[in-house]
């Protein structure tokens, strides 16, 4: 009797995960995402997409098991502030249409308005980072915006599938408001199943050139990371986008870890006015994937960028660092090199082409 409850809980288990992994909000199958096009692209070998340099999941010397243990059972990490987040409420629809601006929302979600387009990178507003909602909580303070508070977006720049920079929710409530999107090859699979307009979705190769309007142009680049939203890895393209406007040179880098590649999109579209570089959410173990802060700073100068913003910070707890020592390193570190940096608080307009101080927020909420 006992062998029989034992293999109806097994079958139960098995038939739940079945249906759980069958919800829309895990996209397209990784079969399914296998387009003839994705297989064409020189960056598409044995069954999935392949980083440019060698780049193993966790660096040399560590190993899943202790990584876990030191994320559940590890001691003294502030994973979160201990009060609200400080933050503004820019409000969007009301902008004046010559205002050129960047405004954060936290982690890796921003809003741009460059001469006249408006463009969304990368939008959660869901208030969690994870398939389960009780699961990777935003920050208090961070989640202020809402899709609600978003107007008419030109550009919908989406970095790749991860659930930290492509949310079901979100997207799925922004789709009335989005006239294009702009992705990497196989990522589009996904929203034309949550009912985006096949006409809209525009997926490209690294170093592609992506078709804009008439004075804006824009390449989509490599990144140095994985993507997936299940246990299947690599079946889409991970990406940075290099963005050119008629009056702004702007380069949005998704997540990465460091090389090379900083460097030849430097020498190939540099000098950027700007570029917004992760920089959050590391560890040394993951250091071919995320890049530690100090690396931030030299892929900011590998740009050739006058300004570097740091993003994937601030909102959630994905990591075993302090929840503010991204920010803490990176100035430090752009201190030491010379490099302007710019630090807004969630919510606060950037003036493009201006020049600005930020105080030091993060110290009133620790």
């Amino acid at each position: 009797m006992t062998a029989i409850y034992i293999i109806a809980a097994c079958i139960a288990c098995f038939t739940g995960g079945y249906y759980f992994f069958k919800q829309p909000k895990f996209g397209v199958s990784p079969k399914a995402l296998a387009t003839q096009k994705s297989k064409n692209s020189p960056n598409y070998t044995n069954g999935a997409f392949q980083n440019l340099s060698p780049t193993p999941s966790l660096a040399e010397g560590h190993s899943f098991a202790g990584v876990l243990w030191k994320f559940f059972f590890g001691k003294g990490r502030r994973n979160k502030p201990l009060s609200a987040l400080p933050s503004e409420k820019t409000n969007l629809k009301t902008l004046n249409p010559d205002e050129n601006v960047v405004v954060w929302f936290g982690h890796s979600s921003y809003f741009i308005q460059a001469d006249g387009k408006t463009f969304l990178a990368d939008p959660v507003f869901s208030g969690n980072a994870s398939p389960l909602s009780f699961t990777t909580k935003a920050y208090k303070g961070s989640d202020v915006y809402t899709t609600d508070d978003m107007p008419d977006i030109d550009y919908l720049y989406i970095s790749h599938d991860h659930w930290d920079h492509m949310d079901y929710e979100t997207l799925l409530k922004l789709k009335p408001k989005v006239k294009r999107v702009i992705t990497g090859l196989g990522t589009g699979a996904h929203l034309r199943r949550w009912g985006y307009s096949p006409e809209t979705i525009n997926e490209y190769d690294w170093y592609e050139p992506v078709t804009m309007a008439q004075g804006f142009s824009g390449y989509i680049t490599p990144g140095r990371h994985f993507s997936g939203r299940g246990f299947t890895r690599n079946s889409t393209l991970w990406t940075s986008f290099v963005l050119k406007t008629p009056s702004f040179s702007l380069f949005l880098g998704g997540d990465s870890g460091y090389d090379s590649h900083f460097k030849e999109i430097g020498k190939k579209y540099g000098p950027f006015d700007l570029a917004l570089l992760e920089c959050g959410q590391y560890n040394e173990a993951w250091r071919y994937i995320h890049m530690l802060p100090e690396q931030v700073v030299q892929a900011a100068e590998d740009l050739n960028t006058k300004k570097l913003m740091p993003v994937h910070w601030a909102k959630f707890s994905l990591a075993l660092h302090n929840w503010d020592e991204p920010i803490i390193r990176v100035t430090a570190a752009a201190a030491r090199q010379n490099m302007p940096i710019l630090t807004p608080m969630i919510g606060q307009k950037v003036q493009l082409g201006t020049s600005q101080q930020f105080e030091a927020w993060w110290n009133r909420a620790d």
